[in-house]
C-alpha cells in the first residue's frame, strides 16, 4: 500500500481534527465547516485529501454527503511508525543499562 498519501493527510493538523471530529460521527461538509474559520470550499479540499488517504469515505444519502472516518486506513502508518517505537525502546533500554552499569562501578563518596 502506497503510504505517502496517508501522511500526507495527516501532516495537517486541521485535517487531523477532522478525522478526529469523523471518529464520533459521520458529518456533512457543512458540520464540518461549522467548527472551522475557513470557508466550505476549504474544508472540502482538506476532506479531499483524506479522501485521498483513504482516511474518510464519502456516502451520499440523498442530497448530503457524509463523510466517515475509515480507521482500517490507519493502520499501514501505525505498523510502519511501530517499527520505531520499538527501535527507541530497543535504543533506551541499552542507555538505561549502560547508566546502571556505570554508576554501580562507580567509587561511592559517602
Amino acid at each position: 500500500m502506497q503510504m505517502q498519501p496517508i501522511f500526507r493527510a495527516l501532516a495537517d493538523p486541521t485535517r487531523r481534527d477532522i478525522l478526529l471530529m469523523l471518529s464520533k460521527d459521520s458529518l456533512t461538509i457543512a458540520q464540518i465547516s461549522d467548527q472551522f474559520e475557513m470557508t466550505r470550499g476549504a474544508v472540502k479540499k482538506h476532506l479531499t485529501v483524506l479522501e485521498q488517504g483513504n482516511l474518510i469515505q464519502v456516502q451520499t444519502r440523498g442530497r448530503e454527503k457524509l463523510n466517515r472516518l475509515n480507521p482500517k486506513a490507519l493502520q499501514p502508518a501505525f505498523d510502519w511508525l511501530g517499527y520505531f517505537e520499538s527501535f527507541w525502546d530497543e535504543k533506551l533500554s541499552n542507555l538505561k543499562t549502560l547508566i546502571e552499569i556505570d554508576t554501580t562501578e562507580r567509587p561511592r563518596h559517602d
